[in-house]
């Protein structure tokens, strides 16, 4: 991909490489078997049975490495460059590497590096990532409240910032549903008839992240700067295809425990998730129209639990928000922040018929299959108690409209979101939900 140069006139293209853990999706293997590498394309898999040689043949698939450099300008980072590399099949088949690096005019700078979905031999329900993200932001936008007084007003800082997280991912799938092939195969799309029964239908899993994560500010020492601890995720992805999704769904759970120290409170936050996809049929215009639906809830059940002076919550950067470029979007990353969230998401999704792309200049270079045209919906709202009258009291609204591709076995989105308080353009990759 050609380096891309961003400048939006009253508009910020954040990039937010805390959420790369999930842009590049591993080369899906569907009904795996039989490797085959022609013209030098991607991996293609054919067949539904694996013998002996070929179950060897899928796990050392070659490796292929691509690079990305890239430009842009934004209002906390002024004009930046940057490069990104991927390895696909590295060293398995199914895993990837990925590796960001960017520096900017006003001397900030980020660095990622993750590895995603490998295994270990002989072991095939489990899938293993790592990923770690340092940064530092000169002239960083922050939305600051004190954690002990979050009902003061939240205030809107640029300050010297230093970011980092490392999270470790060790999934289990479950042996049933798409599961029972193993866990490298669960990644494949689905070609079976979508069901709501999880033993026969979809990729049930459950992940387990121990994560240490923290943000040193400026000025604002005082706030806290560090949480540690382990997230747990119940999953079922009952999607047909996760990059661009006709039917089916997805439900999730997850729990995450700070324990503490006897320099951090420990805190607990829950966070559920359900999605929906239902195909209304093509036309003369669009080959395929799909309404997508999104439901998200958070608490923190410790948030008025308190030991002495100190209350059991997280740090701002470490809980419950909304805000970003998957929770409503018209919103900085993080706008809103505190105890509970709630969140109502509707995408309409159309992919037209007219696909000029392969013959443009620059694209034709690259493998894109489909584009999509999306216009979308969202309202939501962040409360400091866990009651349905107050999270849906005075509900924040977003919408916009936006351009999805898959490029390269990657889904690269472009979106134009507004608010009531602003506007922002987002250029991320995977679809929201």
């Amino acid at each position: 991909m050609p380096a891309i140069c961003v400048k939006i006139f009253k508009l910020k293209l954040q990039l937010l490489i805390s959420a790369v853990a999930l842009m590049l999706q591993p080369l899906a293997l569907a009904s795996p078997t039989i490797i085959t590498k022609p013209q030098g394309s991607s991996v293609v898999i054919k067949d539904s049975s694996l013998s002996e040689q070929d179950r060897a043949k899928v796990t050392t698939a070659e490796a292929e490495f691509v690079a990305v450099p890239f430009a842009f300008s934004s209002e906390s980072l002024s004009t930046a460059l940057g490069a990104a590399g991927v390895v696909k099949h590295a060293g398995q088949v199914q895993a990837s590497i990925l590796g960001i690096g960017l520096y900017s005019a006003n001397d900030s700078w980020i660095g990622y590096l993750s590895a995603h979905n490998y295994q270990i031999p002989k072991v095939d329900s489990w899938l293993f990532s790592v990923e770690t993200y340092q940064a530092q932001f000169k002239e960083g936008i922050y939305y600051l409240a004190d954690p002990a007084m979050p009902e003061q007003n939240v205030s809107k800082v640029v300050t010297l910032g230093d970011e980092s997280y490392t999270r470790l991912h060790a999934k289990y799938v479950l042996p049933w549903g798409r599961g029972s092939a193993g866990a490298a195969r669960s990644l494949a799309r689905s070609k079976e008839s979508i069901s709501w029964n999880p033993l026969n239908s979809g990729v049930t899993s459950v992940k387990v992240s121990p994560f240490v994560q923290t943000r040193e500010l400026q000025g604002y020492e005082h706030l806290p700067e560090k949480a540690q601890g382990v997230a747990l995720e119940l999953d079922w992805d009952n999607r047909d295809n996760g990059k661009n999704s006709t039917q089916g769904g997805q439900t999730s759970l997850k729990v995450s425990r700070d324990f503490g120290s006897d320099e951090r409170n420990s805190w607990t936050t829950w966070e559920f998730e359900q999605s929906a996809f239902f195909a209304i049929g093509g036309n003369d215009w669009f080959a395929q129209q799909v309404m997508a639906f999104n439901f998200y809830l958070a608490d923190t059940p410790t948030w008025n639990a308190q030991s002495g002076d100190n209350y059991h919550r997280p740090p701002s950067f470490a809980g419950v928000s909304l805000g970003g470029f998957d929770h409503l979007r018209g919103y900085a990353s993080k706008r809103f922040t505190g105890r509970s969230a709630v969140m109502y998401s509707a995408e309409y999704r159309m992919q037209p018929r007219w696909q000029p792309l392969q013959q443009w200049p620059v694209f034709n270079l690259y493998d894109i299959p489909w584009w999509q045209w999306v216009v979308f919906a969202e309202a939501g709202q962040v409360a400091n108690e866990f009651d349905a009258a107050a999270l849906h009291d005075d509900l924040k609204w977003s919408a916009g409209i936006g351009a999805r591709f898959e490029v390269e076995s990657v889904v690269v989105r472009a979106e134009l979101a507004y608010s009531n308080e602003d506007s922002q353009f987002w250029v991320m990759v995977n679809q929201p939900f």
